[in-house]
């Protein structure tokens, strides 16, 4: 009867847990969602100037008399907003992630809270620059290429949400290139492998880079390569980290050994004074 109450117990205890766990994801998930919010109030009344913002790499590219069209009667209201929305998310990204870091941090170790607060910061940051490197470094030359490549005849007049549609899938394939360098860190300090193997498997590994530039980017040559060499440029700064990484790893493990073969020749000291002390008592009570 004890043993079922006892049971009980501990079934309600784990509901208990498990609902609380609930109330808090939900919370912080409102708390995401009420920043994202609060910031596209902000950007909403700037929709326009945003998409302006958005729409000067092509702009500069287009021919004298070349201008962007709406195909969609709705287009010139919505499109700007969704932009704005992007923009919010985009900004309350450090917000987000900062929540998720408060749901799960409870349950991790010193160590891996010391890990993960500089990976979200890294992580973050290196989003951001490849927003960045899209919009300052590849879109002027790949704008200014299909531009210039078009057929006599032919009038460059892009759609406002194709175009957004195309920039966005851009910033997005950018963004999640530029995460190399953590996710060779990461590996490496989770021993999925070394940096000696990532480096035997650097030609495997240029090849994957322009395999996912062809997946993310559109089907041209230009957007696929100029993904695929940054790509490449920072799994090497990602190797070169996870170097360092590595070897403090091994010389804390060295570390860790040689503590605990001192401890192992501290008990064997202790168990040998010891026994000396008893064999000094037995011996005087002979005496």
């Amino acid at each position: 009867m004890a043993s079922t109450d006892s049971e009980q117990d501990s079934i309600k205890s784990t509901e208990a847990t498990f609902v609380s766990h609930l109330i808090e994801l939900r919370n912080r998930l409102l708390k995401g969602v009420g920043a994202i919010l609060a910031i596209f109030l902000v950007a909403a009344p700037f929709a326009n100037d945003l998409y302006e913002i958005l729409a000067a790499p092509l702009m500069q590219a287009l021919p004298a008399g070349n201008t962007m069209i709406s195909t969609e009667p709705h287009g010139p209201f919505f499109v700007p907003f969704k932009f704005a929305f992007a923009v919010s998310v985009a900004v309350a990204m450090p917000i987000l992630l900062y929540q998720i870091w408060s749901f799960v941090a409870p349950g991790l170790y010193k160590k891996e809270k010391r890990l993960v607060i500089p990976l979200l910061v890294s992580s973050t940051l290196l989003f951001y620059l490849g927003i960045l490197f899209a919009y300052f470094v590849v879109f002027p030359i790949i704008f200014l290429f299909f531009t210039a490549s078009a057929p006599d005849g032919v009038a460059v007049m892009t759609d406002i949400s194709a175009y957004l549609g195309f920039v966005l899938k851009l910033f997005f394939a950018f963004g999640i290139a530029f995460e190399v360098p953590v996710a060779t860190v990461l590996m490496v300090r989770m021993g999925v492998t070394t940096p000696d193997s990532l480096s035997e498997k650097r030609p495997y590994i240029i090849v994957s880079a322009f395999v996912v530039g062809m997946l993310l980017t559109p089907p041209d040559i230009f957007s696929q390569t100029m993904l695929a060499f940054p790509v490449w440029l920072l799994f090497e700064i990602g190797l070169f980290f996870s170097r360092r990484i590595y070897k403090n790893k091994l010389a804390q493990a060295k570390l860790d050994e040689s503590m605990d073969s001192e401890d192992i020749d501290n008990e064997e000291y202790d168990e040998i004074d010891a026994e000396m002390e008893k064999a000094a008592k037995e011996y005087h009570r002979d005496s």
